[in-house]
């Protein structure tokens, strides 16, 4: 319920217009909006400290569209998950305010000034064909509040790569690793590092990598202990463990 419908509904209330009961169910039922097609939660920022996320594969641009505004008009930041370039043209058409990340393959929409990043949280990635998963991670970090530092194309092919970024490593509250192939940089990180892990495996690979299984099973199997890790290619979840853990100790 946006601030001004619950103060008219209280002023109603007041006023002897409305009597408390029924007020009471309108606030009860005022964390969500319903489409035909969707039912919004626009409380999951008060429970979760979040607003609810769009997950745009398998929705029309015009979904995505009323969706995006319904989050909007309830004063909440909007974020958006793989979207297509078609599905970002339909909506920037819809609202030229939005903003569209192509690496990120995400819609962003401010709803009013963000508070200052906090933290720090540190997203890593293997190699350049590991970026769309990566960015996606720190783009949700960076939606939650994280001060994000990116470092890409650090594989363990060349390790001289990622000891050259151990400081700022050092420096984060966690960190999002994100490989493909064979999975194994999570594990080096995690032998160099005294910091939370969530480790990203990605479908890149040759051959039998398995869509990206081959790298999972190496994270899963890890020797460095304290390594978290998420589904294939879910940055958007490693974005969001990241940002849960750097936000801990901050005021609510």
């Amino acid at each position: 319920m946006l601030e001004s419908e619950l103060r008219a509904l209280l002023a109603d209330v007041a006023a002897g217009r409305i009597d408390p009961d029924r007020a009471f169910r309108a606030i009860e039922q005022a964390g969500e909006r319903a489409h035909s097609f969707a039912r919004i939660d626009t409380d999951r920022p008060r429970r979760t400290g979040m607003p609810e996320v769009i997950y745009c594969p398998g929705k029309t641009a015009e979904q995505i569209v009323q969706i995006m505004k319904t989050l909007h008009d309830a004063g909440q930041h909007v974020l958006a998950t793989r979207a297509t370039p078609e599905q970002a043209a339909a909506v920037k058409m819809a609202h030229p305010e939005v903003d569209y990340h192509p690496i990120a393959r995400a819609l962003t929409w401010q709803a009013g000034l963000r508070p200052e990043p906090v933290g720090g949280v540190g997203v890593v990635c293997a190699g350049t064909a590991d970026l769309p998963v990566a960015e996606e991670a720190a783009l949700t970090a960076e939606w939650m509040g994280a001060k994000v530092a990116r470092i890409a194309d650090v594989g363990v092919a060349g390790l001289h790569r990622l000891l050259r970024h151990l400081s700022v490593l050092r420096e984060q509250r966690a960190l999002v690793v994100v490989a493909g192939m064979e999975g194994a940089l999570p594990s080096v990180v995690g032998g160099l590092v005294h910091r939370p892990i969530v480790a990203v495996p990605t479908s890149v690979g040759y051959g039998m990598n398995l869509g990206g299984v081959a790298a999972l099973l190496a994270m899963l199997n890890s020797c460095a202990p304290g390594i978290t890790v998420v589904n294939v290619d879910n940055g958007f979840g490693a974005g969001v463990a990241a940002a849960t853990i750097n936000r801990v100790g901050e005021p609510a």
